[in-house]
């Protein structure tokens, strides 16, 4: 198969892409690298560029002809969707337009959209399924429940179909630790405690402490990247036999607290890891768990690494391999 991954650089889209090359696909990464990073990709697959250069875009595929495209390219930062949603409408919807019309252009009719519990906001009850009331709370979760509902546009007006997958957290690393999590500026909770311990800052605020939970702190639930890849895996596959849009929510349906993550951290890393706490932060859900029934049952996916010990230890392992290579 020759698949064009989009945002192959970044976290989840290059552990996909060494994913695919294991399966012995023909891939092409497309990447702007404004996230990404080149090193996290054999040289001769990157081609660097923008959706939002179409004429680019068109000769890509003219080139190449495609079987499917796996998106892995939107900005994720809630906060910075707050402050900025004009940039996060132009590229996770706009950009995302973009690429679904070359795609149809050029006779490309399967898509897997790296989607987010975002589109849900507040749940209304736990776990969540796919069928749960989509009102995201912030521009990003917007941007994202935007392009689901695009895709069914397209898919009633094309035939374009698509699998959206909806990840709760995405966390870990490849299993022997090439491949990690590296954001500028990071601001996911795993690799923020895993860089106290590497000695690269110096403590991590915890938001909010009095939550009605069983130590106070808030409950999310981390999906290891590795699973995330089989599940985009089976997704592809899926699309190939059924020729039927899905949507998919992918979660390890166990929830951790805040303070489950700090105490493992530290037991993984050996390092007593300083905390503080801050204030809540207005639109953080006392508790995020997914209902992933739904892709069990027809992508036949399950989880394989939901121990956090072992998703914290992938992850520990890669921060160390970076510091032997500093």
């Amino acid at each position: 198969m020759k698949i064009l991954v989009v945002g192959g650089a970044g976290y989840i889209g290059s552990h996909m892409v060494k994913f695919l090359m294991q399966q012995a696909c023909n891939i092409t990464v497309l990447d702007n690298l404004s996230t990404g990073h080149a090193d996290a990709v054999p040289a001769a697959l990157l081609h660097k560029g923008d959706l939002a250069d179409v004429d680019s875009l068109d000769a890509l595929f003219t080139q190449h002809q495609f079987d499917a495209v796996m998106h892995f390219a939107s900005f994720s930062l809630v906060g910075e969707s707050i402050t900025d949603p004009a940039r996060y409408y132009r590229n996770n919807v706009s950009n995302t337009q973009n690429l679904l019309d070359t795609m149809i252009n050029h006779g490309v009719y399967q898509f897997i959209f790296s989607s987010s519990a975002a589109i849900f906001g507040e749940p209304e009850y736990l776990p969540i399924d796919e069928e749960h009331p989509k009102n995201p709370l912030n521009p990003y979760g917007r941007s994202k429940w935007m392009v689901e509902q695009m895709l069914e546009d397209y898919d009633r007006a094309y035939g374009l179909k698509s699998i959206s997958l909806r990840y709760f957290n995405a966390a870990g690393a490849d299993s022997d630790g090439s491949l990690g999590e590296r954001h500028n500026p990071e601001t996911h909770l795993i690799p923020l405690l895993l860089q106290v311990a590497a000695g690269q800052r110096d403590n991590v605020t915890i938001f909010g402490h009095d939550y009605q939970t069983v130590d106070g702190t808030c409950i999310r639930d981390y999906i290891h990247v590795h699973d995330l890849c089989v599940a985009h895996w089976r997704a592809l596959n899926f699309l190939q036999m059924h020729k039927q849009s899905e949507q998919f929510n992918l979660g390890n349906g166990s929830g951790f607290s805040v303070q489950q993550v700090v105490d493992a951290c530290r037991t993984i890393s050996g390092i007593e890891i300083s905390t503080t706490y801050g204030n809540k932060r207005v639109g953080d859900p006392i508790s995020l768990i997914a209902d992933s029934k739904k892709a069990k049952r027809l992508l036949t996916w399950q989880p394989k690494y939901t121990s956090l010990h072992e998703i914290i230890a992938h992850a520990w392992c890669w921060h160390q391999q970076q510091l032997e290579h500093k």
